[in-house]
């Protein structure tokens, strides 16, 4: 990736726990604020999304875009543009470490967004950080009050 922003947020909850929210796309409606619809257009063998279309909606930059998803071990995914109306490029990932006893997870966000209208760098920038925080406190939350098994 090249020039990217990002963040972390530590979430009381075990990666198995933190990663079953980020992977099930189905319910990022309900959760992310930006994405208005989600739909999963190929899986793995593993059942986990390979290509997802998403419906965007972040104030500056509205969007349909397609994204590639690579899962690497249980603790990380990250995706790549496929195709988009407004969009150039959209590469990020998640990335979980494991806390203390493992109830803990360390969640980190990486994000480079590139738009096909002139924009200045500082401003990219900007949008991406608060694309992170967003997604980081939406996660955070929607992880937090899942009821333990």
């Amino acid at each position: 990736m090249a020039e990217h922003t990002s963040s972390s947020i530590t979430i009381e909850a075990a990666p198995a726990d933190v990663m079953g929210v980020i992977a099930d796309f189905d319910r990022y409606p309900e959760w992310t604020g930006e994405v208005k619809e989600a739909e999963v257009l190929a899986a793995d063998d593993r059942g986990r999304a390979e290509k997802v279309r998403l419906v965007l909606d972040a104030g500056a930059i509205k969007d349909d875009h397609t994204l590639a998803y690579t899962w690497i071990g249980d603790y990380e995914v990250s995706w790549t543009l496929v195709k988009s109306q407004m969009l150039r490029a959209i590469d990020g990932s998640y990335a979980l470490a494991p806390l203390g006893d493992g109830d803990r997870t360390e969640v980190t966000y990486r994000l480079t967004v590139d738009v096909k209208i002139p924009m200045l760098g500082m401003i990219k920038r900007k949008a991406e950080k608060v694309i992170i925080d967003r997604a980081l406190a939406g996660l955070k939350k929607r992880v937090e009050s899942v009821p333990k098994a």
